[in-house]
């Protein structure tokens, strides 16, 4: 169909970000009119299906000095312009596809351009030019004399089948890999800093996973590590730069942070949100019903980027929060306090830092009001010994780690454990603002099942509730 702002902004209903993406279009049509727009079933090679806005429309380049016009076609994915298009050739029956570094057999395209896309740097009219400069220099399709040409058109039928997912034909390769991939317990690590390769290792060593890949899709200088894991070659750990990789992930852990010279704190929370743009659509793309377990700070903010820019629900979108400190709390309070009764009731809960506040969960057993107050007050006593204990322990990397295998465990496992985590707050504590603070929950395949509340108390609710302010106020400022 020509090109209609009307109708495409009808057919894109569905499409996450449905105005950048129309805009970006009308410039398209623009400086390349020639391409034809259409509305059409996609099917992954997970076998899922979506309707997908495409255009298809031909790619000029001249080679050796003659001019050919190369035709394309390109997927426009829901999530764009945050995940690149699906590109593949569009020959016509005289001519032959020519297998390199940038064409595949079925004619899929791949360009450093899709593997590095990150909005709002990335456009289509940036990725037609890339194809453009690619083909120059190798020419992506041959022609046919006229006796290959009847044998090219049956091959034809069957890659447009398989380019679009239609055809049935599976080898048992195939078959054998998708049922792998229905049981496999598949982990991503995005961010391969310490805390990315401590992640890798803390579950490996748990054997929390069936298979774990750490992507790594900075530019940045933290090799040493990766070099290293490449050296050692661990067993069911792989490392890519490509999102593809982590398609079909049980949990996808973010552990980037932006490392460069913002001047206030506002600006390297803004950065960090710019990074996630270019990361979450990506990989709610690839990896649709996963949990997403963020550990990018600060926390409880990344943690509400995320579900925002995923679309997932807030139950399969979690904080790593207070997980760790709780543990340690808890610990101290039963071995070396020794007062087990009430070591599995206690939690820190709220925002990670300065605001993080120790709580109670179950019921009181004191019968009257004084009894009542005295068994408070000892409460407290035990809070504040165990806080002390606690003081100058610091969160290193791999004992960050350690408490993300914990989680990835509860989670990959069912196991339904309850941990201090970073859950949407609201409705809890007099809160009423969308934020994101360490709350006990109930955690299983799906993320959160239950949000178990604490005890009702006035200073807990009140530094619950001004954490909430400070968060919220933060994330106005925003641009998402």
């Amino acid at each position: 169909m020509e090109f209609s702002e009307e109708t495409l902004r009808k057919q894109l209903g569905k499409y996450k970000f449905r105005d950048l993406t129309i805009e970006e279009l009308k410039n398209v049509n623009k400086i390349y009119p020639n391409f034809l727009f259409s509305m059409d079933t996609y099917t992954f090679k997970d076998g899922s299906q979506k309707d997908l806005l495409n255009f298809s429309g031909t790619v000029p380049i001249t080679y050796h000095g003659h001019s050919y016009n190369i035709p394309v076609r390109l997927w426009i994915l829901d999530s764009h312009p945050f995940a690149p298009p699906i590109c593949f050739l569009k020959p016509t029956v005289n001519m032959g596809i020519s297998v390199g570094k940038h064409v595949d057999a079925h004619g899929r395209i791949y360009l450093p351009y899709l593997q590095n896309w990150s909005h709002p740097k990335s456009t289509v009219i940036g990725l037609i030019k890339e194809m453009t400069a690619k083909f120059d220099e190798e020419l992506p399709l041959y022609s046919l004399s006229s006796s290959d040409a009847a044998r090219q058109l049956e091959l034809l039928s069957f890659i447009a089948k398989f380019s679009e997912g239609e055809t049935d034909m599976k080898s048992k390769s195939q078959v054998e890999k998708e049922k792998k991939n229905e049981t496999c317990n598949k982990v991503t690590v995005i961010g391969a800093g310490d805390l990315g390769i401590a992640c890798v290792l803390a579950i490996t060593a748990k054997g929390a996973a069936d298979q774990v890949v750490l992507l790594d899709p900075s530019e940045g200088a933290a090799k040493g590590g990766i070099m290293d894991l490449d050296i050692f070659d661990l067993p069911n750990v792989e490392i890519s730069k490509d999102f593809s990789a982590s398609a079909d992930s049980k949990v996808v852990v973010f552990t980037v942070n932006y490392l460069g010279n913002a001047q206030s704190y506002l600006d390297v929370i803004q950065s960090n949100v710019d990074l996630f743009r270019g990361i979450v659509p990506a990989i709610a793309h690839h990896s649709q019903n996963s949990v997403l377990l963020v550990a990018s700070h600060p926390v409880e903010i990344m943690t509400y980027v995320s579900w925002k820019l995923s679309a997932f629900p807030k139950s399969r979108v979690i904080g790593i929060g207070c997980n760790l400190d709780t543990e340690r709390f808890q610990y101290v309070i039963a071995n070396l306090l020794k007062a087990q009764t009430v070591g599995k009731e206690a939690w820190i809960i709220g925002e990670q830092g300065e605001g993080k506040v120790p709580a109670w969960t179950g019921s009181n057993s004191a019968t009257c009001q004084t009894a009542a107050k005295s068994h408070h007050n000892s409460r407290e006593q035990l809070a504040n010994r165990a806080m002390e204990v606690l003081k100058g322990k610091g969160q290193r990397s791999w004992s960050v780690a350690l408490s993300i295998a914990d989680l990835i465990e509860s989670i990959l496992k069912d196991k339904r454990k309850v941990h201090s985590v970073s859950t949407l707050a609201k409705g809890c504590c007099s809160i009423n603002c969308e934020v994101f603070l360490s709350m006990p929950c109930i955690l299983g395949t799906n993320g959160v099942i239950e949000t178990i509340k604490p005890e009702k108390e006035e200073l807990v609710a009140a530094k619950l509730q001004n954490s909430a302010s400070s968060i919220h106020d933060l994330q106005q400022q925003l641009k998402l």
